[in-house]
């Protein structure tokens, strides 16, 4: 039983950094399994995608140190389109870090951009949540 919660967690975790993967057929499949408590399951993925995006704004709030590099992933001319993008939706946007494609860079520009962790933390979290809850609604309204 703790495996699958482990599972979970490392789904969850993954699915929040650059590694392509998702938490959300993790989280159904032991959800309808009926062998997990929904409450637990809802804490244990949100903390790990949570976790996940903090991982992610630490590497953009100290990346920078090596941006000159050659190897550096992220040219100037795209930091500078994605840093006049943040600015223009502003802090709120990281309530979206939950979306697949665009929330992994939001939450590392973030950190590029030096957002306080405190500010980061909770938007973050509220939007990770809220589609976790929506998500076991959903499972939980088709059993």
């Amino acid at each position: 039983m703790a495996e699958g919660y482990v599972g979970l967690f490392l789904s969850a975790f993954l699915a929040a950094t650059v590694v392509p993967f998702s938490s959300e057929a993790v989280l159904a499949g032991l959800a309808v399994s009926g062998h997990f408590q929904a409450g637990w399951l809802f804490a244990v993925a949100t903390a790990g995608n949570v976790l996940g995006s903090v991982v992610n704004w630490g590497l953009g709030r100290f990346c920078l140190a090596w941006r000159e590099r050659r190897w550096f992933p992220v040219k100037e001319p795209a930091l500078a389109r994605a840093t006049r993008q943040f600015n223009r939706w502003g802090v709120l946007s990281l309530l979206f870090a939950w979306v697949p494609v665009i929330g992994d860079p939001l939450t590392f520009l973030a950190g590029v951009l030096r957002t306080p962790f405190l500010v980061m933390l909770p938007l973050v979290a509220v939007g990770k949540a809220g589609r976790y809850a929506v998500l076991l609604g959903l499972i939980d309204g088709l059993g």
